[in-house]
């Protein structure tokens, strides 16, 4: 049991808190919110409830997304180094005195301070050409791979520094909905798939760095 009692998240979203290891500054400990997956229950319609909690627990999602297809053929091929270029590494589940906690590697900049999410850089310089450059590297390692994700979301990307540049790392929003994935075994269409995703990615990216006149809702509308 490691006792987290005495430490802070150094990142947050919705449904989990990420901690540092107390033991091993290199890993990320990421534990559920349980009143916010509650909440975040009890506001769906009956049909969804009637599938359970489960389907909306981030720590199960991602578990599940690191056993898909993709993933297991490139480790059967010994190509391992070819997923952790664009994921953190992970190391399965560690109980905690805040229940359950998914275990990953903890990606930082030089100075140690965590690394900052996209939307972050975004604010701060704009898609300028390093993060166009990260941008592409990482679409190009998603077609090349095949790995499934959800919608490409900037506060669930981080840009870390690796051999002299700027990398993108998808640290949520790991696979796909069920039916996606099992769709996936189509090589064209998993490529599709892939490619819707890219496209709104740019979109996203595009609002992000608007004026932002309208909502994100809205934009995708257009």
């Amino acid at each position: 049991m490691i006792d987290l009692s005495a430490c802070k998240p150094f990142a947050s979203g919705y449904n989990r808190h990420c901690y540092l290891h107390p033991q091993d500054p290199a890993l990320c400990l990421k534990v559920l919110r349980p009143e916010n997956i509650e909440a975040r229950f009890q506001r769906q319609a009956w049909p969804k409830k009637a599938l359970g909690r489960d389907r909306i627990n981030d720590n199960h999602q991602e578990i599940r997304a690191h056993r898909q297809q993709a993933l297991r053929t490139l480790i059967s091929r010994g190509r391992e180094d070819l997923i952790w270029a664009h994921l953190p590494r992970f190391y399965g589940t560690v109980e905690t005195s805040l229940g359950t906690a998914n275990v990953s590697e903890f990606l930082a900049n030089a100075d140690g301070t965590p690394a900052q999410t996209l939307e972050h850089y975004l604010r701060q310089r704009g898609f300028d050409q390093r993060a166009q450059a990260a941008v592409e590297r990482f679409c190009s390692w998603l077609l090349e791979t095949g790995i499934l994700t959800r919608n490409l979301l900037p506060h669930n990307l981080v840009i870390a520094d690796r051999r002299g540049q700027p990398e993108l790392f998808l640290v949520d929003g790991l696979g796909a909905p069920s039916v996606p994935n099992r769709l996936a075994a189509v090589p064209a269409w998993r490529k599709r798939y892939i490619t819707r995703r890219i496209r709104r990615f740019y979109l996203r990216i595009d609002w992000e760095t608007g004026d932002r006149d309208r909502s994100w809702a809205e934009s995708q509308k257009l």
